[in-house]
């Protein structure tokens, strides 16, 4: 394949990606199971396609971004970000791409911006009106993060009581667009937030609410259809996940008080286990064969759970990650809660090692680069913490702005990062990019 088509193959899992991998330390080099794309010419190392990063859980390899900066400090630029959304960057070739939403005039758009320079290349609006009456303070009208296929973004926006999928190419021009389905919550108006799921040719779109809850599969090439399945009748926000575990590619997702399995090539129920909450956020990790999710609203649990269909719960405790997600480096769960408590958990039997408290709110999901692990909480502190079972070991405690919602992506030792600064008329969110 020539190197300037950049087009993802996503092939099945057990195809392991050689690149750099081999070079990660121990936690790393053991995700290579868990590796979605046959990625050709275009190295995990050099791109962030989709939410949680080319392995899809928070995992970015063997490189040296900076531990301390902040907006004085090992930055090379930052550009202003119209508008306000919780959509984390995506990073692909010479671009990085995030979506927005303009509230006062109800449009929701794609933004890119030159990857080396930060200048903004273009602003594609992908809907006009139509905004719900109400969504959660804490949720924005831009919050589902972009997938790219090297070839095609692929976006999903909350509108006229919709979802829509939209595909666009990396020029800004729209390739086709679709409704995915219904979507209109009445008894919890909290908005949208989950992020399309590339796997194989199709691209994955979740909507549950107190209505016709589905998750259903399209063609990236055409739109068209390829399955749909029918979700519980209840609001929750989770992002699915596709992995290897178990000998077998699974998509997980939490919510509805279940944890379930499917089949993401045809949508085929493999197992579900009671457990989590009525509500959860954050998306799915594992660790060989065992799962674990966290949540949420009205109670709160981590679970994990052996993924064989069994139906085996291995621990669970009263802790949650609600919007959040977790990470696992060498066998051992990080996993900052809401309200800003740290913990460390054996993932085997969800031993705690140690605890410590930070500083909540959290929202953000984590980032495992080199050796430290990338934290941050709403209130534009980013935690820059080792990850060591024996002890907790604060590297450095950056401060960016005022709040911080988006995850960073970090790719070739850069970190690509959205945060906001002010309140109300005075606010203004900016997309920094800091390097040593």
């Amino acid at each position: 394949m020539a190197r300037g088509s950049r087009r993802y193959q996503l092939l099945p899992i057990g195809l392991v990606v050689v690149l750099s991998l081999a070079a990660m330390p121990g936690p790393a080099f053991a995700q290579e199971r868990q590796t979605l794309a046959d990625l050709d010419t275009l190295s995990p190392v050099h791109d962030w396609p989709w939410w949680r990063g080319p392995l899809r859980n928070g995992v970015a390899g063997p490189q040296q971004p900076p531990v301390e900066f902040g907006p004085q400090q090992a930055v090379k630029w930052r550009s202003k970000v119209p508008g306000r959304g919780h959509s984390s960057p995506i990073v692909v070739g010479k671009q990085v791409f995030l979506a927005t939403a303009d509230e006062g005039q109800q449009v929701q758009s794609i933004l890119a911006f030159d990857r080396s320079t930060g200048r903004q290349l273009w602003q594609k609006e992908i809907s006009r009106g139509g905004f719900p009456e109400k969504n959660h303070p804490k949720n924005t009208e831009a919050s589902s993060t972009l997938a790219c296929d090297g070839e095609r973004l692929f976006a999903t926006f909350f509108h006229h009581k919709t979802v829509e999928l939209v595909a666009l190419t990396l020029d800004g021009n729209i390739a086709w667009r679709k409704t995915a389905g219904a979507y209109n919550p009445r008894k919890y108006e909290y908005g949208y937030a989950p992020s399309p799921l590339l796997y194989r040719d199709t691209v994955i779109v979740t909507a549950e609410y107190d209505g016709d809850s589905f998750i259903a599969a399209f063609q990236r090439d055409s739109g068209d259809e390829v399955w749909r399945i029918k979700r519980p009748n209840n609001i929750t926000f989770s992002s699915p996940v596709v992995a290897t575990v178990s000998g077998k590619d699974q998509m997980f997702i939490s919510g509805a008080e279940k944890v379930v399995s499917y089949d993401p090539a045809t949508g085929r129920q493999l197992w579900s286990v009671d457990g989590t909450t009525f509500a959860t956020c954050g998306t799915m990790i594992w660790d060989g064969d065992i799962v674990i999710a966290s949540g949420g609203y009205p109670k709160a649990e981590t679970i994990a759970i052996r993924a064989d269909g069994s139906g085996t719960v291995v621990w669970r405790n009263n802790q949650k990650c609600y919007e959040q997600s977790m990470i696992v480096v060498n066998g051992y769960i990080y996993a900052l809660t809401d309200n800003g408590i740290l913990f460390c958990w054996r993932s085997a039997d969800g031993k705690q090692m140690w605890r410590t408290r930070l500083k909540g709110p959290v929202s953000a999901s984590p980032v495992l680069a080199g050796n430290a692990i990338y934290w941050a909480n709403e209130l534009g502190t980013l935690y820059v913490f080792r990850p060591n079972p024996e002890k907790f070991e604060l590297l450095a405690e950056n401060q960016i702005g005022d709040s911080s919602f988006a995850s960073p992506a970090i790719v070739d030792g850069q970190i690509f990062l959205r945060v906001a600064e002010g309140t109300d008329a005075q606010r203004q969110e900016w997309l920094y990019l800091f390097q040593r």
